[in-house]
């Protein structure tokens, strides 16, 4: 099977002459339908560039991202808007919930947007809100929910579409270890029945211990890769410390 998403040597640059600075220097790699693919590194080593680069929040200094059929680092604006709404997902440690809409207004915005059928609309967000467990919510606004509530409708806001792939930035970052466990075990989830394709930036090795692959980033390149194959989430948590630990940070600081 062809992958989903090519990344061939992509850079990033800010700044001119002795202020210039690379983000990303030449990276490549590639994601397969339905990985659940995790990105860390310390702070500064291009991991948040690379995310925002690749869900199209910014765009490369040179090199090629292609989805599918599609070069996304070759598109006009116009054509990126259309393509973004319609292929892509996010999740943002911000929520973005919209305080003047209900739970369910919110997750099928996109939806609303995309002037889908009403019935059909209802139907997958009956759908996705029983699978984060958030049915009961619908009704409720933002301001009445916790933030692990308002960070899984935010989720089922992302995937209703059905997007190609979901870039998480940092998704669990402003939650408690419940809410948070609670979050990525349904991501793991619909990862696993549904084969959504997830992309995961993260410093925390416990939340990055859920995707099936890690890409270690330093300097703007991929450092190191691993691979959690057979191992349980559990044994694949400590081999993300060891591994951490070796490059010479731990969860708490690789950020």
């Amino acid at each position: 099977m062809d992958s989903l998403l090519v990344v061939n040597q992509i850079e990033k640059t800010y700044g001119k002459g002795e202020t210039r600075v690379q983000a990303l220097n030449q990276i490549s790699f590639t994601i397969d339908h339905g990985e659940f693919i995790g990105v860390m590194g310390p702070s500064g080593s291009g991991k948040s560039t690379l995310l925002n680069v690749l869900a199209t929040i910014d765009s490369p200094t040179s090199g090629d991202i292609c989805l599918e059929e599609e070069n996304l680092a070759k598109m006009n604006e116009e054509r990126l808007a259309d393509f973004r709404r319609t292929h892509l997902g996010f999740i943002f440690q911000d929520y973005f919930l919209l305080d003047s809409l209900t739970a369910k207004e919110n997750i099928l915005l996109p939806l609303a947007v995309a002037k889908e059928n009403a019935k059909e609309m209802n139907q997958k967000v009956d759908a996705i809100a029983t699978t984060f467990g958030i049915d009961s919510l619908l009704n409720q606004f933002p301001y009445q929910l916790s933030g692990g509530q308002k960070q899984r409708v935010a989720t089922c806001r992302a995937m209703i579409t059905n997007p190609k792939i979901i870039f998480a930035d940092e998704p669990t970052g402003a939650l408690d270890s419940k809410a948070a466990s609670d979050l990525l075990e349904s991501m793991s989830r619909l990862n696993e029945t549904h084969e959504t394709t997830i992309m995961m930036v993260t410093h925390d090795a416990f939340a990055a211990s859920f995707c099936r692959r890690i890409l270690f980033i330093n300097d703007g390149q991929v450092q190191k890769e691993l691979i959690r194959r057979n191992e349980s989430r559990k044994a694949f948590f400590q081999t993300i410390l060891d591994e951490l630990a070796r490059l010479g940070g731990d969860g708490d600081d690789a950020c």
